[in-house]
């Protein structure tokens, strides 16, 4: 049978002296010529064992004390302050025991490595991101204002259109900083949910209103489909919600096709509704898909045929339905459109 513990070693090393001793003792009463002492040898055997095993015992131990303890406590060191330290045992299987330890600290660790690298990269493009958003608007207003100052604020027909438009990119840094604060609450946990009994299907139609003169401007029809008189009532934050149609009906516009068509639908899944933003644009390649929703992520800035935004909007959308116990996926493909659905509790 293998060996398990190290008490088993000090056992078998003290089984093979006491037999060598045994051994030369009988030998030495046959070499006198005199008969063996059974009785004799039997008390030098018990004796040879019992000094032997505390030896082997005293010298195995101290080796994995000195030798293997240093590792456990080491990695038992770096745990969980809350996870309570166990000693080592002579009676159980040390070496596999640590070994053990070992590969999953080990584990652990390459783990929280590749966590803290994959966060570290996420830190760079998220910094990289918000520069250049804050950087467009903040040249802007600049070039605005230099220009005022070289003499185009004495220009009554020109002052008034620069600072407009040095306002307009004020009003875009303005909103990218409400949209972070917003993302930041949410992620620390301070962003209370008010949630309300409301009709899904009506606040659709408000958000439909809204938006319809910039639908026009870019020629796309916004549409409720299968939907009946019957209003259909869910539990959840109205204004929140209302915020997230208005992300995504925005989206399909920015990102729609000439003459296209943005559907809002809406379908009954028992204790939940089902709620689609549909739209027949350019649409989004699955390469694309699994990052949508972090912030500053664009899929393609040059293909937007309407400007302005802070690239947060679909990373707030998905915040607000996270924050409702609530999903929300993707599906699209490029050229034949992309459709967004979430789902809300039913009332």
């Amino acid at each position: 049978m293998a060996v398990q513990t190290p008490r088993d070693v000090a056992v078998r090393i003290s089984v093979y002296i006491t037999l060598v001793v045994t051994v030369i003792l009988f030998l030495y009463d046959l070499a006198k010529g005199d008969e063996a002492n059974f009785g004799l040898l039997a008390v030098a055997a018990a004796l040879t064992f019992a000094s032997s095993f505390v030896l082997a015992s005293w010298a195995v131990e101290k080796f994995i004390y000195q030798k293997v303890k240093i590792i456990y406590k080491t990695i038992h060191r770096f745990k969980s302050q809350r996870e309570k330290r166990k000693d080592i045992s002579m009676n159980e299987d040390v070496m596999t025991k640590v070994n053990n330890e070992v590969m999953v600290w080990a584990e652990d660790k390459i783990e929280e490595i590749s966590q803290l690298k994959e966060q570290d990269s996420f830190r760079r493009d998220f910094i990289g991101n918000l520069a250049h958003e804050i950087k467009t608007p903040v040249f802007n207003i600049q070039g605005y204002i230099l220009t005022l100052l070289e003499g185009a604020l004495e220009d009554e027909e020109n002052n008034r259109k620069f600072l407009m438009k040095a306002a307009r990119n004020v009003d875009r840094i303005v909103t990218l900083i409400e949209d972070l604060d917003q993302i930041t609450r949410i992620e620390g946990g301070r962003y209370q949910l008010h949630e309300t009994r409301f009709d899904v299907v009506e606040l659709a139609k408000e958000v439909i209103e809204s938006l319809e003169q910039k639908a026009k401007k870019a020629n796309i029809r916004l549409r409720l489909k299968n939907v009946n008189e019957k209003p259909i009532q869910v539990v959840g934050d109205r204004p929140k919600i209302e915020q997230v149609f208005i992300n995504l009906v925005a989206n399909s516009i920015n990102y729609g096709a000439e003459d296209g068509e943005t559907r809002i639908r809406f379908y009954d899944m028992e204790d939940n509704i089902l709620v689609e933003v549909a739209d027949n644009g350019i649409g989004i390649s699955e390469d694309h898909l699994p990052r949508i929703f972090e912030r500053f992520y664009r899929v393609d800035k040059s293909r937007s045929r309407h400007g302005g935004g802070s690239g947060l909007g679909l990373s707030i959308v998905k915040h607000i339905i996270d924050v409702h116990d609530q999903t929300i996926n993707v599906r699209s493909s490029p050229d034949l459109g992309t459709t967004f659905s979430f789902t809300l509790e039913k009332a």
